[in-house]
Parts: C-alpha cells; structure tokens; sequence
C-alpha cells in the first residue's frame, strides 16, 4: 500500500485537493440555502411555506445520485458547465434540503417568548429571526449540522461519477490501472478520515464550549 501511495501520490492528492475544494464550496452553499429555506418554511404564508416544503421533500426523497446526473446531463449542458461544477452543485442542492430541516427544527426549539419579546419591542418579523431566534436556534442544531457536514465529506465521492476528479475517480482510475482493487480505496478511506475525523471533533468542542456557557 505505501509503495502504491508513493508511486500515485500526486494522483491521491490532486484527488484530496479536489475533494477538499468541492466539500467547502458545498458546505457552505447548502448551509445558506438550507438556512434559507428553513426561514422560508416558517415565514406566515401559506405560498412560501408550500414552496419551501416542496424543495425540501423533493430533494430529500430523491437519491443523491439521481440529483448529481441530472445536473451533469441537462443543466451542465445548457449552462455549459464541467462535471465537477455539475457535482458539487448537486452535492450542495441535495444536503441544503437536510440542512433546511435541521435549522428549521433549531427555530422551533426556541422559546416562543423570545421571538414575541423581540416583536413587542418593534422589531420586524425579518429582524426578531435574525438577531434573536437563529442564534439561538443554531446553539441547539450544531451537533445534527456537524453529522450532515461529516455527511457532505462522504457524499462528494458521488464526484466520480461525473469525472469531477475526486478521490473516488482517482481510486477508480488507478484501480483499472494496477489492477489492484483494494489498496487504492484504503488509501483514499484513510484521506476521508482526515477530513472528516478533525470536523466531528471540532463540532464535539464547539457543542461542549457553548454548554458551559450556557
């Protein structure tokens, strides 16, 4: 296995390095859509709410493969964009619907009377959620967050299906090269854990420090 490492490193780390990049793009693009749509949800109208609630039980009950190839099939070719971009597009759309119905449920756990305290004093619907409900909100759903984040690591290898040049593809290439179809996925298994091993610990320090605050 280390001579298999040492003979593709550049290979395993341009695959780290893509992997990387599509995860942080997607982590962050999903958390604002997500955190989006919850708000959405929850707005008093009966238009908003149904809109939102489509978006996110179409994309929770179809599977993430599904949602990849259709971005890589029938909108890459009409924005005319890469596989990789059509991936973590995907990857971004599939785990905001996730996102939404975490942050939406962080929202409801909060105190009725902090978002009626905040009304009484003249605030706008739009401010009383933004300057006193959702940071509450987001103490109560870091630990499901850093599952769906962990999550999203993992999910990105659905990036070797559309050639967005990821661990996966790059396990799978220097398979069919090697004729080795164990050492490769190995290596790239131990690649995940370094990155998903430090999020779930920092989410784990970051749910303990805000519980001694509180």
């Amino acid at each position: 296995m280390i001579h298999l490492f040492n003979t593709y490193s550049h290979e395993f780390l341009v695959g780290f390095g893509w992997t990387i990049l599509s995860s942080v793009i997607a982590l962050f693009g999903s958390l604002i859509l997500g955190t989006f749509f919850a708000i959405v949800e929850v707005i008093p109208n009966k238009i908003t709410h149904y809109l939102a609630r489509l978006y996110i039980e179409v994309l929770r009950n179809v599977p993430l493969l599904v949602v990849t190839m259709f971005f890589y099939i029938v909108i890459a070719n009409i924005l005319k964009i890469n596989g990789f971009m059509a991936g973590t597009i995907g990857l971004m759309l599939y785990t905001s619907a996730f996102i939404a119905e975490t942050v939406k449920a962080g929202i409801f756990s909060v105190d009725r009377g902090q978002y009626e305290g905040a009304r009484s004093n003249g605030l706008s619907w739009w401010e009383a959620m933004r300057l006193v409900v959702l940071p509450q909100a987001f103490k109560y759903v870091i630990p499901p967050l850093g599952n769906q984040f962990v999550n999203l690591v993992k999910n990105s290898s659905i990036l070797a299906f559309v050639a967005g040049f990821d661990l996966m593809y790059q396990a799978n290439q220097i398979s069919q090269l090697t004729f080795d179809t164990f050492n490769p996925y190995i290596i790239v298994g131990i690649f995940y854990l370094v990155i998903t091993m430090p999020i779930s610990y920092y989410m784990r320090y970051l749910e303990d420090k805000l519980a001694r605050r509180a």
